[in-house]
């Protein structure tokens, strides 16, 4: 019912109204989305306010990034041409504004980066998520920095978020990953399984894109993301408080 009810608003509302109402009605769709899942998003540290050409950077757990990062800042992700043959969710984040990319195809990057530079010349926010492929949250891969080159004309903030998903104990939630050889078929019901699932969301310290290579900006924002998810994993865990209030 809620994919239908996504299905509707895309056709038939979208048309209709502006930018700042699109955003809107992102957040909200993706943040009843997450509740349906018992998906509970925490975001630690201030939510964020930025203006202007806006990247987001991610490491990659999960096809539920997309959403939980969207719950909080409504982003046009760039996301692989295989996602829009998923059920349902595949046409809805297509007309939602997703930036699809064959990745087999290396000349594909031209046109993407054409589309993602007139994005964020449109100040829209433009998600992306470097490493390429998923992994279980325990790891961080290399960040390749081709789709870093649009930020960089547009003189673009990029923005480090984190992500981990957790079982309300505070231990990883493997379940919730999208890695290894499985469909989305069945992540969404290994998902759908699990009783709560805690996300853990932090956007760090922007890193200007003016005037840096796109080697340097990868390798900072590697940098950053990878001690935050670090001392995520060091951290003592306590129990979460179902009642305590979620993003």
């Amino acid at each position: 019912m809620h994919a239908a009810a996504g299905a509707l608003i895309l056709r038939f509302v979208y048309p209709r109204t502006t930018p700042a109402r699109h955003a809107r009605i992102m957040r909200w769709w993706s943040r009843k989305l997450l509740r349906i899942l018992a998906v509970e998003t925490r975001v630690e540290g201030p939510a964020p306010h930025w203006s202007g050409p806006v990247m987001v950077v991610a490491n990659h757990v999960s096809w539920l990034d997309i959403f939980v990062i969207s719950s909080v800042r409504a982003t046009r992700f760039i996301a692989k041409r295989e996602i829009r043959d998923w059920p349902a969710v595949g046409w809805i984040v297509e007309k939602a504004g997703t930036l699809f990319l064959q990745r087999e195809a290396k000349r594909d990057l031209a046109r993407m980066g054409q589309q993602v530079h007139d994005a964020l010349a449109a100040h829209d926010c433009v998600g992306l998520f470097p490493e390429g492929t998923t992994t279980e949250g325990d790891q961080l891969l290399k960040f390749h920095g081709s789709l870093f080159e649009p930020a960089i004309r547009n003189e673009a903030r990029i923005v480090p978020a984190v992500l981990r998903y957790e079982t309300p104990a505070g231990s990883l939630c493997r379940n919730a990953s999208f890695a290894g050889e499985i469909t989305f078929m069945q992540s969404f019901a290994r998902i759908v399984r699990e009783r709560r699932i805690v996300a853990r969301l932090e956007f760090l310290e922007p890193v200007e894109a003016a005037g840096r290579e796109r080697r340097e900006i990868a390798a900072a924002l590697h940098a950053r993301i990878a001690s935050r998810l670090a001392a995520w994993d060091t951290a003592p865990r306590t129990p979460r408080d179902p009642r305590a209030e979620s993003h």
